[in-house]
């Protein structure tokens, strides 16, 4: 049977056979079955909340429909991968980062993990320190825009308080996927603004910025 294809708005309920086809469909591509993420994304599946409201989710669906391979994708040696991948990828990426932060402003003024308070809970993953007092840079990668979405929220909440607002705060995505232009318009069209001081930029325009900022000099 062809494979249905995923439409916006109201239509019938997908059958189990059609939910089977895209799901091979997408073993065939990348040799395993897909996360509820990646399920979203699928032009041949349909969202993950409707699996989940027919049939309990994804776990239980692969399990009536009898899809061979790991089952539950949060837990076993998947999830151990993906952790693994997801760890080397960030300090790959904060590396990156720090590199570039120590050639424009010397490694004597870039911090990293600083912590706004003596608890040590909340910090930014850099804090660099320039001729207009300095800046702090959180550092994350998004696999999508609206993985995106969900992150910056969470930072958003996070950097509420009015003591962490005393210097700019950046927020680094590193997905090159994701073009300045679509992150402006994220955020033009968010419900929940960025505060005065914060902003969101892609890793070209973060160049962009920090050659604006002047450094200091050493002593």
């Amino acid at each position: 049977m062809p494979l249905r294809l995923q439409k916006a708005g109201k239509q019938e309920p997908w059958t189990l056979e059609e939910l089977a086809e895209g799901l091979e469909s997408f073993y065939k591509q990348y040799s395993r079955y897909p996360t509820a993420t990646e399920v979203d994304a699928y032009d041949y599946l349909p969202s993950a909340r409707q699996i989940e409201r027919r049939f309990g989710g994804l776990v239980e669906l692969r399990k009536r429909l009898k899809l061979d391979s790991q089952t539950d994708f949060r837990s076993g040696i998947h999830s151990s991968q993906r952790a693994h991948s997801i760890n080397k990828r960030a300090h790959e990426i904060e590396q990156t980062v720090y590199e570039f932060l120590q050639n424009v402003f010397k490694k004597e003024f870039v911090h990293r993990e600083y912590f706004f308070t003596d608890d040590q809970r909340t910090r930014a993953d850099f804090f660099v320190y320039d001729s207009r007092k300095g800046f702090c840079v959180d550092v994350f990668y998004p696999n999508s825009l609206r993985n995106l979405t969900g992150c910056l929220n969470i930072k958003l909440d996070k950097y509420q308080a009015t003591y962490m607002r005393e210097y700019p705060v950046i927020f680094l995505q590193m997905n090159e996927d994701i073009t300045q232009e679509m992150l402006d318009n994220l955020v033009e069209n968010k419900k929940k603004r960025l505060l005065t001081g914060q902003r969101l930029l892609s890793w070209n325009s973060f160049k962009g910025f920090c050659k604006s900022r002047k450094p200091l000099a050493l002593a």
